[in-house]
């Protein structure tokens, strides 16, 4: 019987959290159109491809949000230093590797999946640290700095703020599910989606905040 309970909990978990992603979805979309003055049909692949890559690489969909913010103001085909391309400002020569399937960086399913992918590979070299991690992704701790005020700007768009979403299922969900042995379980609100805060004290560096980076010295 307490399997077929915590069966029912997920299902309803995962329900909850399929509406709140579409509401989530609509949010993003409409605020984009208002905001940066985005066709609506962009607005909405533009959040499609937002949510997907947050939810592949683990990332707030606020915080990438705020990136593509800093680096191109959501324009696709925004050009920056050392070629620099496309909404998060991927550098092709700084990511062969991982680019040499990518056909157009100025897509924007491509270029947030490019962009989350490296800035994900950051967060492994830094052991998790994001504030490291954007440093690399930006240049500077200031970067760092400047894309966590943004976040608190797009944290209201998908949820509660200083949460990654209000869609996460319980995590009286989880650990129901998990004591049970059920696979695909869903991850809790305390998960490693959280947000981030950069400490207040971190290092200011005028000359690289706002310039498109994506390309540190060494990349991963």
């Amino acid at each position: 019987m307490s399997r077929i309970l915590c069966l029912i909990m997920l299902s309803l978990g995962l329900v909850q959290t399929a509406i709140a992603d579409e509401s989530e979805h609509d949010r993003i979309s409409e605020y984009l159109t208002q905001k940066f003055g985005l066709a609506k049909a962009k607005a909405e692949q533009i959040s499609g491809a937002v949510q997907t890559a947050a939810e592949k690489y683990s990332l707030p969909p606020a915080l990438l949000l705020a990136i593509i913010s800093i680096e191109s103001r959501f324009k696709e085909k925004a050009k920056g230093p050392r070629g620099a391309t496309g909404l998060m400002q991927v550098v092709p020569a700084a990511h062969k590797g991982l680019l040499r399937n990518v056909k157009d960086l100025t897509q924007p399913d491509a270029n947030i999946e490019a962009g989350s992918a490296i800035l994900h590979g950051y967060m492994q070299s830094a052991g998790g640290d994001l504030n490291l991690a954007l440093k690399s992704y930006g240049g500077s701790l200031a970067y760092a700095q400047k894309v966590s005020l943004r976040v608190q700007t797009f944290a209201p768009v998908v949820g509660v703020a200083g949460k990654p979403d209000d869609a996460m299922p319980s995590a009286a969900q989880t650990a129901a599910c998990e004591a049970h042995a059920i696979d695909n379980c869903p991850t809790s609100a305390s998960g490693a989606r959280s947000f981030f805060i950069p400490s207040a004290s971190a290092a200011s560096d005028p000359a690289s905040i706002g310039l498109s980076a994506a390309a540190p010295a060494s990349a991963p």
